[in-house]
């Protein structure tokens, strides 16, 4: 993809930057940031971690909203570098850790924390043709549109302190009821979900701390 230069955009009280190597930040993803800043009101003290954090707006906007540190997490080198410029820009790069690389490799052994966040593509690979001006990377979420999505819950397993929760951005209903039948075994319980303008965000809640060696295959 050939980049057309940085644009800027309003998330919130926050003024986000990104390129088209990014996916684009979509306002209604707002909801799944203050979802996180309510249940952030009741938890635990501790850090929160943001996987496919992309650009960084929705990891970024907890942070406004809670004053937590947070460990924003991308495979994409560039968008590691706009999350860095744009927790710069809102003055939070205090509170802000990033690190790229892959999922099953990010979280260090005994790292514990009060909330997860994600916002995995979750578009089938037969699809994506549909949306040529989204980076492949970005929205490309395998033969079923949950590849990544599984993954970010494998990642935080293990990692979600007592009473925390894991917050995770789908396409519908289908694709929460798929990724509940899933994690179920898996030490899963169903938090719930709010819907949004596009999309909707999952809720899920450890029943126990388990190992990750010890998940279902």
């Amino acid at each position: 993809m050939t980049t057309t230069g940085t644009a800027t955009l309003a998330f919130g009280p926050l003024t986000i930057e990104y390129d088209d190597r990014v996916l684009r930040p979509r306002p209604w993803v707002q909801l799944q940031s203050r979802w996180a800043a309510e249940l952030l009101d009741d938890a635990d003290q501790g850090p929160v971690l943001e996987l496919c954090s992309g650009a960084g707006h929705i990891g970024l906007l907890v942070v406004e909203l809670t004053g937590r540190r947070l460990v924003a997490v991308d495979l994409e080198p560039t968008a590691c570098h706009f999350t860095r410029s744009n927790a710069a820009r809102a003055g939070l790069e205090h509170l802000v850790e990033v690190r790229q690389g892959r999922l099953e490799e990010v979280v260090e052994d005994g790292e514990q924390f009060a909330l997860v966040v994600a916002d995995p593509p979750w578009v089938t690979s037969a699809e994506v043709g549909r949306f040529p001006e989204d980076p492949l990377l970005a929205i490309d979420g395998g033969v079923d549109g949950l590849a990544v999505a599984r993954a970010c819950v494998d990642a935080a397993t293990g990692h979600v302190a007592a009473g925390g929760s894991v917050l995770l951005q789908l396409g519908d209903d289908a694709q929460a009821d798929e990724v509940l039948a899933w994690a179920a075994p898996r030490g899963w319980d169903d938090g719930g979900r709010r819907v949004g303008e596009r999309g909707l965000v999952l809720r899920l809640t450890p029943v126990a701390q388990i190992d990750p060696a010890d998940q279902v295959d």
